[in-house]
């Protein structure tokens, strides 16, 4: 937001950019505050040598500087935000980690390009659920490693929404050839608030939602052109919006189509989940 927006208060910001936050966790799986941030922003070569100053030198006023306006400027206005119970998460304690690496001026494919392919855990949970390694880039729908997964998420973020569960995990397999899944495996960690067992909770999915794959790409409209917006920042935890593209057929024709990005974090599915556990 502030590169693009607000760039005056951070001239220096380059795209590329990692970040990461470490938790604590109490025995009850509850968050107990923050442990570690992690941030490495790319960002131009802002201070150069001069006066005899070295490179290194030089290298350093830029960490600090970026180190000083990312506590004085990004943290207050990510922690406002959220509630107290979150802003409480960060105490004086915290460690962070700004840069730790030093120098960051060559960045995005030039610097770190490759054939690995996109990293899938950074475009769904950030190693916070389990899952099965299959990527989406490249693939289109009818691949479950990416329908099912929009699946999964759908009905995992509806049964949480409906006060199921307050956490849930859904895992999904299926066969090549058959369209209905041969596993559907549900783990609520202790967490549910309906008297079903994890097991009723996963038997009660496909009457809840049609998990072959062919209604998962009807259900939410994966055969739209949606794909150009999950191609950075992710795929998961993004807001369900309509939007309205233009784009040239093979008859050179241009065609205009409305259509709905990231359907599967819409939670309109919460009253058929509360009906069906007699809420």
């Amino acid at each position: 937001q502030i590169r693009k927006e607000e760039p005056d208060l951070m001239p220096y910001l380059r795209p590329d950019a990692k970040g990461q936050v470490t938790l604590e966790y109490n025995m009850d799986r509850t968050p107990k505050r923050v442990n570690t941030i992690v941030l490495s922003t790319q960002h131009d070569d802002f201070v150069k040598p001069h006066d005899g100053m070295s490179q290194a030198q030089a290298d350093r006023l830029m960490q600090e500087k970026i180190s000083e306006d990312v506590r004085r400027i990004v943290i207050p206005r990510l922690i406002e935000k959220y509630s107290s119970k979150v802003q409480n998460l960060l105490d004086d304690q915290v460690r962070y980690l700004i840069n730790p690496t030093g120098r960051f001026v060559l960045g995005g494919p030039a610097g770190d390009t490759g054939l690995t392919g996109r990293k899938i855990i950074v475009d769904t949970y950030g190693g916070r659920a389990a899952h099965g390694g299959g990527a989406f880039s490249g693939k289109d729908p009818s691949k479950v490693d990416r329908s099912a997964t929009y699946a999964a998420r759908y009905l995992a973020k509806n049964l949480v929404a409906a006060g199921v569960s307050d956490e849930i995990k859904i895992q999904v397999a299926y066969a090549i050839g058959q369209a209905d899944p041969v596993s559907i495996y549900v783990d609520t960690y202790g967490r549910s608030r309906v008297r079903e067992t994890d097991g009723e909770i996963a038997s009660m999915l496909s009457s809840l939602f049609d998990l072959r794959p062919y209604h998962i790409i009807k259900s939410l409209h994966l055969e739209a052109p949606i794909y150009r917006e999950s191609s950075a920042y992710g795929h998961i935890g993004r807001t369900p919006r309509v939007a309205t593209k233009s784009f040239t057929d093979g008859n050179g024709r241009t065609l205009t189509k409305e259509v709905e990005l990231f359907a599967w974090e819409k939670t309109d599915l919460v009253d058929k989940v509360r009906g069906a556990f007699h809420f």
